[in-house]
């Protein structure tokens, strides 16, 4: 009606609203939308894509530079047996790993949890010893003067040294295997306790001395906290060094364990077992490590 009625003094009045009536009936949806990358969820996905590029791949391409290097040897015309048919033995070999057919055939699941109570009671007697004697080393000079030579001649000294004077005077190869963990295991606990103890700073002492606290009032509220991440340093590289040793003292000793297990499958000419025996004892001394990492970072002082 108001078109028809339209002069050329309301004609224009006229179009703007019908501009605004026919822009009103635009879809919504038809706006200028933000774009999804510039969203607030959109940054978190592609900081997590870069993240997760960062962090996975690199290792993922290093597996598998590692598997392609494995096959090409495999390949090559050498008795190593290649990715495919150690992963089928594999699988065979841990279908059932906790069988028992007697002292000499048992499952691989057996064999690790035998060398694993070795290490636990040669390691934990380690850090029993270690552990107060690098703090006693630390505090005292005198005795620190006294035992650093000792301890310079001993620790260089291979492990499997010592096996022979282990089984000389225990007599059996279990406690000779434990001893030759205890002894590999236990420098790097003495050394590491007893530089935290020396690096302790010495206004720290000053105020003990002034309020004349006890030592075990020194030992606990000083000594403990300030030292404690060294501690955990030294019994990370002992659990690392006692993993290592268990395999080569099984291989001498016998009986059940990782380390008679390689000897065993070698004098069975099964080389797929050995290799897969080797990727077990990365595995599980990795995992010992990352678990002492993490109690290292739950219990560690500022």
């Amino acid at each position: 009606m108001s078109a028809i009625n339209a002069t050329p003094e309301n004609l224009s009045e006229i179009l703007s609203g019908e501009d605004v009536a026919l822009t009103s009936k635009i879809p919504a949806a038809t706006a200028r939308r933000t774009p999804y990358f510039e969203t607030e969820s959109g940054k978190r996905f592609i900081e997590g894509t870069l993240n997760l590029f960062k962090n996975a791949i690199p290792p993922l391409l290093g597996m598998l530079l590692f598997v392609a290097l494995w096959a090409l040897v495999a390949n090559s015309g050498g008795q190593i047996p290649g990715p495919s048919e150690t992963w089928t033995a594999a699988v065979e070999l841990f279908s059932d790993p906790f069988y028992d057919n007697g002292p000499n055939d048992q499952g691989i699941g057996w064999n690790i949890l035998h060398s694993l109570y070795r290490v636990g009671i040669g390691f934990g007697l380690a850090a029993a010893v270690g552990i107060p004697l690098g703090f006693m080393i630390g505090r005292f000079d005198f005795l620190n003067r006294m035992l650093s030579p000792v301890i310079s001649i001993l620790r260089p000294v291979s492990p499997l040294a010592w096996l022979p004077i282990g089984l000389l005077i225990l007599q059996k190869a279990e406690p000779a295997s434990i001893w030759v963990i205890f002894i590999s295991s236990i420098w790097p606990m003495v050394l590491n306790t007893a530089a935290g103890v020396q690096r302790i700073p010495q206004d720290y002492m000053n105020v003990a001395r002034v309020l004349n606290l006890s030592e075990f009032k020194v030992f606990t509220k000083i000594l403990f906290p300030a030292v404690l991440p060294y501690v955990l340093t030294g019994v990370r590289l002992a659990i690392g060094v006692a993993w290592l040793v268990i395999v080569a003292a099984e291989m001498l000793t016998g009986g059940v364990g990782i380390g008679f297990w390689v000897w065993d499958e070698w004098n069975n000419l099964n080389v797929a077992h050995i290799i897969i025996a080797i990727f077990v004892v990365g595995i599980v001394g990795l995992l010992l490590e990352q678990l002492l990492m993490l109690i290292a970072k739950r219990f560690s002082y500022d």
